[in-house]
């Protein structure tokens, strides 16, 4: 097993461990979870204690590593022009994305018309109702910026809030220059604390996996593939139109060999489909995309921002999900209409990052806002378990290559770095 350090210095080689990679040990709790959620319903959902402590593992870990990490990025370029134009070539590429997914989404619902021929139930909604009452207006999600306590920021686990008060700290460090050392090397030193913190709590992940799948598969059983099997086989054939033509074209534009960037990132990928969790990967991508050739400044200011503002696959489930909401409510809807709807997506899908079930959240917003019928989006709780884990892969791949295309925008990415990743080069080491 080669393990390179986080500092990105030379590789340091430990001895070959008997034992699959991590990522072939993700792959086999998952489909041991599908076998034995189908096989034990009932032993499936028993584990999923197991899935819970798993998932909080991870985030006790992604505030002082996403601090120490973006802070040093930051503070380490000692040019603040640079980082003002790193972030603008960031948003860039976010927005391109993240319309390019509306447009995909929109067009596929309407070509495949998922919601034709179902019937909408009448049933309970007050589940959807309460996700609608926590919509967010423009000045919300403004504010929502600003952290009134870094301190419960970080207990909430708000990703955004963190982003912005690292950023003040790392240029105030950067601002006042040698008197910032010694915060500086404490703080790379967590950094070094906390990488070799997340390779110990991803040693639980085949189990966290397992039991995450188990319970779901468990809980709903594999109808839930047949109930609405339309949605979820447009849905992720958008997924995977987005992968191919979006992330596929920005690798090729980067000059990155796409198969090297999967290589790269199946790990944390995996993570993220088999959990549905955003932040599971978080502290594995930003490991990965350092390892990758892209530098730390760049990789622990855009890989965090993105995941507000650059959710390629909730954005491509939003225009999908709330065309279909009207299509089995029996609502017509205009081009025009259809059109002012990806645009108010656009906005509204923004800075929604650490809101519970966000993109449901968004969803029965805008289900209000242009009175298509909650029960609609009652009947995408039902199978959001399994829609959530391939919007949340997709968002993941999409913010790891916004990493690597600024990067490359910048001058900075490090071919020969890359080239380890090779199919060739990786036999027989973990990455």
């Amino acid at each position: 097993m080669q393990l390179e350090s986080a500092s990105g210095g030379s590789p340091r080689v430990e001895p070959a461990s008997r034992f699959p990679s991590v990522t072939t040990q993700i792959f086999i709790g998952l489909v041991a979870g599908v076998v034995v959620g189908y096989l034990w319903p009932s032993f499936g959902l028993n584990v999923r204690p197991l899935a819970d402590a798993f998932l909080r593992m991870i985030r006790m870990i992604i505030a002082p590593l996403l601090f120490s990490t973006l802070v040093i990025g930051i503070a380490g370029t000692g040019d603040l022009k640079a980082m003002g134009r790193i972030g603008l070539k960031a948003i860039v590429y976010f927005e391109i994305a993240t319309t390019i997914a509306l447009v995909l989404g929109l067009v596929l619902v309407n070509v495949f018309r998922p919601g034709s021929g179902l019937t909408l139930p009448t049933g309970d909604t007050s589940a959807v109702s309460a996700l609608s009452q926590n919509q967010q207006h423009a000045w919300d999600i403004f504010l929502h910026l600003f952290p009134t306590s870094v301190v419960d920021a970080m207990a909430r686990g708000d990703i955004l809030q963190m982003v912005v008060f690292a950023t003040f700290f790392g240029v105030a460090a950067a601002a006042i220059g040698p008197r910032a050392k010694p915060v500086l090397d404490a703080l790379d030193s967590v950094a070094h604390v906390m990488f070799r913190v997340t390779a110990y709590v991803m040693r639980f992940a085949p189990f966290g996996v397992f039991a995450a799948i188990a319970a779901t598969v468990g809980g709903h059983g594999l109808s839930v593939l047949v109930t609405l099997g339309k949605l979820v086989a447009v849905m992720y054939l958008g997924y995977i139109v987005f992968v191919a033509l979006v992330i596929g074209g920005a690798a090729v534009l980067a000059r990155i060999p796409f198969g090297t960037f999967v290589t790269a990132i199946r790990e944390p990928m995996l993570i993220a489909f088999t959990t549905a969790s955003s932040e599971a990967a978080l502290p594995k991508a930003l490991d990965i995309m350092e390892r990758f050739g892209v530098p730390k400044n760049i990789v622990s200011f855009v890989l965090p921002t993105g995941y507000s503002f650059n959710l390629d696959g909730s954005t491509l489930y939003l225009a999908l999900a709330s065309l279909f909401v009207a299509q089995i409510g029996g609502v017509t809807l205009t081009l025009g209409q259809q059109i002012f709807m990806m645009l108010t997506l656009m906005l509204t899908s923004k800075g929604v990052a650490g809101v519970p079930r966000a993109a449901l959240v968004v969803l029965t917003a805008t289900a209000t806002q242009f009175g298509l019928p909650l029960e609609g989006a009652a009947m995408l709780l039902g199978i959001d378990q399994l829609l959530d884990m391939g919007r949340t892969a997709v968002n993941v791949m999409g913010n790891c290559i916004a990493t690597v295309v600024v990067a490359r925008w910048e001058g900075v990415f490090d071919d020969g770095r890359m080239r380890t990743f090779a199919p060739v080069a990786i036999q027989g080491q973990e990455i």
